[in-house]
Protein backbone atom coordinates (compact mmCIF):
# COMPACT_ATOMS: atom_id res chain seq x y z
CA UNK A 1 0.00 0.00 0.00
CA UNK A 2 1.32 3.43 -0.93
CA UNK A 3 0.64 6.33 1.43
CA UNK A 4 1.14 9.82 -0.02
CA UNK A 5 0.81 13.33 1.34
CA UNK A 6 2.01 16.88 0.72
CA UNK A 7 2.49 20.27 2.37
CA UNK A 8 2.94 23.66 0.72
CA UNK A 9 3.99 27.08 1.98
CA UNK A 10 3.36 30.40 0.23
CA UNK A 11 5.35 33.50 1.18
CA UNK A 12 3.84 36.94 0.50
CA UNK A 13 4.09 40.57 1.63
CA UNK A 14 1.01 41.81 3.53
CA UNK A 15 0.13 45.47 3.84
CA UNK A 16 1.84 47.39 6.66
CA UNK A 17 4.63 44.77 6.80
CA UNK A 18 7.51 46.90 5.48
CA UNK A 19 9.29 49.42 7.71
CA UNK A 20 11.59 52.40 7.34
CA UNK A 21 12.81 53.98 4.12
CA UNK A 22 12.20 50.75 2.21
CA UNK A 23 8.48 51.45 2.67
CA UNK A 24 8.67 54.51 0.41
CA UNK A 25 8.38 52.61 -2.91
CA UNK A 26 5.25 50.88 -1.59
CA UNK A 27 3.66 54.16 -0.48
CA UNK A 28 4.46 55.79 -3.82
CA UNK A 29 2.92 52.94 -5.78
CA UNK A 30 6.25 51.91 -7.30
CA UNK A 31 6.16 48.53 -5.58
CA UNK A 32 3.16 46.62 -4.30
CA UNK A 33 2.06 44.64 -1.31
CA UNK A 34 0.40 41.30 -2.06
CA UNK A 35 -3.25 40.42 -1.74
CA UNK A 36 -3.73 37.50 0.66
CA UNK A 37 -3.40 34.15 -1.10
CA UNK A 38 -6.59 32.11 -1.50
CA UNK A 39 -7.93 29.75 1.17
CA UNK A 40 -7.62 26.92 -1.34
CA UNK A 41 -4.91 26.69 -3.98
CA UNK A 42 -6.05 25.33 -7.32
CA UNK A 43 -2.73 25.91 -9.08
CA UNK A 44 0.58 27.23 -7.78
CA UNK A 45 1.62 27.92 -11.36
CA UNK A 46 -1.41 30.16 -11.92
CA UNK A 47 -0.67 32.11 -8.72
CA UNK A 48 2.93 32.50 -9.78
CA UNK A 49 1.95 33.76 -13.23
CA UNK A 50 -0.38 36.31 -11.59
CA UNK A 51 2.45 37.62 -9.35
CA UNK A 52 0.54 36.53 -6.21
CA UNK A 53 3.47 35.34 -4.12
CA UNK A 54 7.20 35.86 -3.63
CA UNK A 55 8.21 32.26 -2.91
CA UNK A 56 6.51 28.88 -2.62
CA UNK A 57 7.76 25.60 -1.15
CA UNK A 58 5.95 22.37 -2.01
CA UNK A 59 6.99 19.09 -0.43
CA UNK A 60 5.39 15.81 -1.55
CA UNK A 61 6.33 12.40 -0.18
CA UNK A 62 5.29 8.74 -0.15
CA UNK A 63 5.95 5.53 1.72
CA UNK A 64 5.28 1.95 0.63
CA UNK A 65 3.83 -0.29 3.36
CA UNK A 66 3.69 -4.09 3.29
CA UNK A 67 2.21 -6.04 6.23
CA UNK A 68 2.50 -2.95 8.41
CA UNK A 69 6.17 -2.38 7.61
CA UNK A 70 7.65 0.45 5.54
CA UNK A 71 9.58 -1.07 2.63
CA UNK A 72 10.19 2.04 0.54
CA UNK A 73 9.91 5.82 0.53
CA UNK A 74 10.58 8.87 -1.61
CA UNK A 75 9.95 12.58 -1.94
CA UNK A 76 9.56 15.20 -4.64
CA UNK A 77 8.54 18.84 -5.07
CA UNK A 78 10.67 21.92 -4.65
CA UNK A 79 10.64 25.68 -4.61
CA UNK A 80 8.87 28.09 -6.93
CA UNK A 81 10.21 31.60 -7.23
CA UNK A 82 8.22 34.77 -7.78
CA UNK A 83 9.26 38.21 -8.93
CA UNK A 84 9.07 41.86 -7.91
CA UNK A 85 7.46 44.41 -10.23
CA UNK A 86 8.47 48.09 -9.94
CA UNK A 87 6.37 50.73 -11.73
CA UNK A 88 8.16 53.82 -13.08
CA UNK A 89 6.57 56.38 -15.37
CA UNK A 90 3.58 54.16 -15.93
CA UNK A 91 5.75 51.30 -17.10
CA UNK A 92 6.42 48.15 -15.14
CA UNK A 93 9.83 46.57 -14.69
CA UNK A 94 9.98 43.04 -13.34
CA UNK A 95 12.96 41.81 -11.34
CA UNK A 96 13.20 38.04 -11.05
CA UNK A 97 14.09 36.68 -7.65
CA UNK A 98 17.11 34.37 -7.41
CA UNK A 99 16.34 30.86 -6.25
CA UNK A 100 18.90 29.13 -4.04
CA UNK A 101 19.36 25.35 -4.29
CA UNK A 102 16.64 23.44 -2.48
CA UNK A 103 17.94 21.81 0.71
CA UNK A 104 16.63 18.27 1.06
CA UNK A 105 18.43 16.22 3.72
CA UNK A 106 18.10 12.45 3.77
CA UNK A 107 14.75 11.34 5.23
CA UNK A 108 14.79 10.18 8.84
CA UNK A 109 13.41 6.64 9.17
CA UNK A 110 11.92 5.52 12.47
CA UNK A 111 9.87 2.61 13.74
CA UNK A 112 6.78 2.83 11.53
CA UNK A 113 7.39 6.36 10.23
CA UNK A 114 9.51 8.43 7.87
CA UNK A 115 10.16 12.17 8.24
CA UNK A 116 10.95 14.30 5.19
CA UNK A 117 12.36 17.86 5.29
CA UNK A 118 12.77 20.50 2.60
CA UNK A 119 14.02 24.10 2.63
CA UNK A 120 13.29 26.39 -0.33
CA UNK A 121 13.78 30.09 -0.98
CA UNK A 122 16.28 32.57 -2.28
CA UNK A 123 17.14 36.21 -2.77
CA UNK A 124 14.27 38.64 -3.27
CA UNK A 125 13.86 40.44 -6.56
CA UNK A 126 15.14 43.99 -6.01
CA UNK A 127 18.61 44.64 -4.51
CA UNK A 128 18.66 46.89 -1.45
CA UNK A 129 21.49 48.71 0.37
CA UNK A 130 22.54 47.57 3.85
CA UNK A 131 25.36 48.48 6.20
CA UNK A 132 28.20 46.02 6.78
CA UNK A 133 31.22 46.04 9.12
CA UNK A 134 33.89 46.17 6.44
CA UNK A 135 34.76 48.48 3.53
CA UNK A 136 32.95 49.81 1.60
CA UNK A 137 30.53 49.52 4.59
CA UNK A 138 27.52 49.34 2.27
CA UNK A 139 26.48 46.24 0.36
CA UNK A 140 23.89 46.20 -2.41
CA UNK A 141 22.14 42.86 -2.06
CA UNK A 142 18.63 41.71 -1.21
CA UNK A 143 18.10 39.59 1.92
CA UNK A 144 17.06 35.93 1.66
CA UNK A 145 13.59 34.53 2.32
CA UNK A 146 12.79 30.86 2.90
CA UNK A 147 10.66 28.22 4.59
CA UNK A 148 11.58 24.80 5.97
CA UNK A 149 8.79 22.22 5.82
CA UNK A 150 8.65 18.82 7.53
CA UNK A 151 6.27 16.01 6.54
CA UNK A 152 5.96 12.78 8.55
CA UNK A 153 4.24 9.72 7.07
CA UNK A 154 3.31 6.72 9.22
CA UNK A 155 2.67 3.07 8.39
CA UNK A 156 -0.81 3.30 9.94
CA UNK A 157 -1.84 5.72 7.16
CA UNK A 158 -1.63 8.97 9.14
CA UNK A 159 0.61 11.95 8.50
CA UNK A 160 1.51 15.31 10.02
CA UNK A 161 3.24 18.41 8.69
CA UNK A 162 5.08 21.29 10.31
CA UNK A 163 6.65 24.62 9.41
CA UNK A 164 9.90 24.01 11.28
CA UNK A 165 11.73 27.12 10.15
CA UNK A 166 11.20 30.32 8.17
CA UNK A 167 12.74 33.69 7.46
CA UNK A 168 11.38 36.47 9.73
CA UNK A 169 9.92 38.15 6.63
CA UNK A 170 7.60 38.01 4.71
CA UNK A 171 4.40 36.28 5.87
CA UNK A 172 4.27 32.51 5.33
CA UNK A 173 1.03 30.53 4.92
CA UNK A 174 0.93 26.73 5.09
CA UNK A 175 -1.44 24.49 3.12
CA UNK A 176 -2.29 20.84 3.79
CA UNK A 177 -2.23 17.97 1.30
CA UNK A 178 -5.60 19.07 -0.12
CA UNK A 179 -4.15 22.55 -0.69
CA UNK A 180 -6.37 24.12 1.99
CA UNK A 181 -4.99 26.87 4.23
CA UNK A 182 -3.99 25.23 7.49
CA UNK A 183 -1.50 27.42 9.40
CA UNK A 184 0.28 30.76 9.17
CA UNK A 185 3.23 32.48 10.78
CA UNK A 186 2.22 34.81 13.56
CA UNK A 187 4.92 37.47 13.43
CA UNK A 188 6.66 39.40 10.65
CA UNK A 189 9.97 40.92 11.77
CA UNK A 190 11.07 43.11 8.86
CA UNK A 191 13.90 44.85 10.74
CA UNK A 192 15.58 41.61 11.81
CA UNK A 193 15.18 40.12 8.34
CA UNK A 194 16.49 43.21 6.55
CA UNK A 195 19.58 43.39 8.75
CA UNK A 196 20.47 39.73 9.23
CA UNK A 197 19.03 37.42 6.55
CA UNK A 198 22.33 37.04 4.69
CA UNK A 199 25.11 34.47 4.43
CA UNK A 200 25.62 32.43 7.59
CA UNK A 201 22.30 33.60 9.07
CA UNK A 202 20.31 31.47 6.61
CA UNK A 203 19.80 27.74 6.03
CA UNK A 204 22.43 27.90 3.28
CA UNK A 205 24.84 28.99 5.98
CA UNK A 206 23.50 26.26 8.30
CA UNK A 207 21.38 28.59 10.45
CA UNK A 208 17.58 28.50 10.32
CA UNK A 209 15.06 30.67 12.17
CA UNK A 210 12.27 29.06 14.21
CA UNK A 211 8.77 29.91 13.02
CA UNK A 212 6.01 31.17 15.32
CA UNK A 213 2.99 29.34 13.89
CA UNK A 214 -0.68 30.04 14.60
CA UNK A 215 -3.90 28.40 13.49
CA UNK A 216 -5.95 30.04 10.76
CA UNK A 217 -8.91 32.30 11.39
CA UNK A 218 -12.45 31.59 10.16
CA UNK A 219 -13.70 32.30 6.64
CA UNK A 220 -15.96 35.02 8.08
CA UNK A 221 -12.95 36.72 9.67
CA UNK A 222 -11.13 36.69 6.35
CA UNK A 223 -14.16 38.30 4.70
CA UNK A 224 -14.29 40.99 7.39
CA UNK A 225 -10.54 41.52 7.07
CA UNK A 226 -10.99 42.53 3.45
CA UNK A 227 -13.77 44.97 4.43
CA UNK A 228 -11.68 46.55 7.16
CA UNK A 229 -8.54 47.01 5.06
CA UNK A 230 -10.22 47.86 1.75
CA UNK A 231 -13.36 49.69 2.87
CA UNK A 232 -14.16 53.34 2.34
CA UNK A 233 -12.60 54.55 5.61
CA UNK A 234 -8.96 53.68 6.23
CA UNK A 235 -8.58 51.98 9.60
CA UNK A 236 -6.34 53.31 12.33
CA UNK A 237 -3.19 51.25 12.78
CA UNK A 238 -2.21 50.61 16.39
CA UNK A 239 0.94 49.00 17.73
CA UNK A 240 1.09 47.14 21.02
CA UNK A 241 4.32 46.30 22.83
CA UNK A 242 4.90 42.79 24.09
CA UNK A 243 3.14 42.39 27.43
CA UNK A 244 0.87 45.43 26.97
CA UNK A 245 -2.88 45.25 26.33
CA UNK A 246 -4.91 46.25 23.30
CA UNK A 247 -8.15 46.37 25.33
CA UNK A 248 -8.99 45.55 28.93
CA UNK A 249 -11.95 43.61 30.24
CA UNK A 250 -14.64 46.00 31.47
CA UNK A 251 -13.53 48.96 29.36
CA UNK A 252 -16.07 50.76 27.16
CA UNK A 253 -15.37 50.43 23.45
CA UNK A 254 -16.99 50.64 20.03
CA UNK A 255 -14.08 49.61 17.81
CA UNK A 256 -13.42 46.25 16.24
CA UNK A 257 -9.86 45.10 15.64
CA UNK A 258 -8.14 43.17 12.88
CA UNK A 259 -4.88 41.68 14.12
CA UNK A 260 -2.34 42.36 11.37
CA UNK A 261 0.74 40.91 13.02
CA UNK A 262 1.73 39.18 16.23
CA UNK A 263 -0.04 36.96 18.75
CA UNK A 264 -2.61 38.09 21.33
CA UNK A 265 -3.76 36.24 24.44
CA UNK A 266 -7.51 36.42 25.10
CA UNK A 267 -7.95 36.64 28.89
CA UNK A 268 -11.24 36.36 30.78
CA UNK A 269 -11.14 37.15 34.51
CA UNK A 270 -7.36 36.94 34.41
CA UNK A 271 -7.26 33.50 32.76
CA UNK A 272 -6.03 33.01 29.19
CA UNK A 273 -8.69 31.17 27.17
CA UNK A 274 -7.09 31.37 23.70
CA UNK A 275 -4.23 32.73 21.66
CA UNK A 276 -5.00 34.35 18.31
CA UNK A 277 -2.76 35.30 15.40
CA UNK A 278 -2.83 37.48 12.28
CA UNK A 279 -6.19 37.67 10.56
CA UNK A 280 -8.25 37.38 13.75
CA UNK A 281 -11.10 39.90 14.05
CA UNK A 282 -11.83 40.85 17.66
CA UNK A 283 -13.95 43.15 19.78
CA UNK A 284 -17.41 42.23 18.50
CA UNK A 285 -18.85 41.12 21.85
CA UNK A 286 -18.66 44.61 23.33
CA UNK A 287 -20.87 45.83 20.48
CA UNK A 288 -23.42 43.13 21.18
CA UNK A 289 -23.41 43.21 24.98
CA UNK A 290 -23.69 46.74 26.28
CA UNK A 291 -20.51 48.30 24.96
CA UNK A 292 -18.08 46.88 27.52
CA UNK A 293 -15.16 44.62 26.71
CA UNK A 294 -15.72 41.05 27.86
CA UNK A 295 -12.04 40.07 27.69
CA UNK A 296 -8.56 41.51 27.91
CA UNK A 297 -6.39 41.24 24.79
CA UNK A 298 -2.74 41.01 25.84
CA UNK A 299 0.21 41.02 23.42
CA UNK A 300 2.33 37.87 23.70
CA UNK A 301 4.59 39.39 21.04
CA UNK A 302 4.82 42.87 19.62
CA UNK A 303 1.53 43.32 17.74
CA UNK A 304 -0.01 45.53 15.10
CA UNK A 305 -3.78 45.89 14.76
CA UNK A 306 -6.19 47.83 12.56
CA UNK A 307 -9.06 49.51 14.43
CA UNK A 308 -12.38 50.02 12.63
CA UNK A 309 -15.81 51.33 13.61
CA UNK A 310 -17.89 48.31 14.59
CA UNK A 311 -21.12 50.19 13.87
CA UNK A 312 -20.45 49.68 10.16
CA UNK A 313 -20.86 45.88 10.50
CA UNK A 314 -24.35 44.36 10.46
CA UNK A 315 -25.51 42.93 13.84
CA UNK A 316 -26.18 39.49 12.36
CA UNK A 317 -22.57 39.30 11.16
CA UNK A 318 -21.33 40.36 14.60
CA UNK A 319 -23.48 37.63 16.18
CA UNK A 320 -22.10 34.98 13.83
CA UNK A 321 -18.56 36.12 14.51
CA UNK A 322 -19.13 36.08 18.29
CA UNK A 323 -20.59 32.57 18.18
CA UNK A 324 -17.48 31.32 16.39
CA UNK A 325 -15.32 32.86 19.14
CA UNK A 326 -16.92 31.00 22.02
CA UNK A 327 -14.32 28.68 23.54
CA UNK A 328 -15.47 26.45 26.41
CA UNK A 329 -17.96 29.08 27.49
CA UNK A 330 -15.44 31.91 27.50
CA UNK A 331 -16.50 35.11 25.77
CA UNK A 332 -13.73 36.56 23.64
CA UNK A 333 -13.43 40.36 23.90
Amino acid sequence: MRIESAVTSISWIPSEAVQGVTKIPFEMGLAHYDDPPPDHVESLEALQAADRFRFANQLTAWIEVVDGHIVGHGQAGGGQIGSTTITLGGRGMTFAAVAFPDKRPAPVVGDGWVRFTQTCGGRTGVPAPRRVNRPPFVQIAAPLAWTTLTLTLRADGTWTHELTGASPFPRHWVYDRDQNLNQKTGLVDFKSWYQRAFGSHTPWGDEDSPALVTEVETALERELSARIMRGGVKPRIQTVKQGATLVNQGDVGTDMYLLLDGVLSVEVDGVSVANVGPGAVLGERALLEGGRRTATLRALTACKAAAANGAEVAPEILSELAEGHRREGAQAG
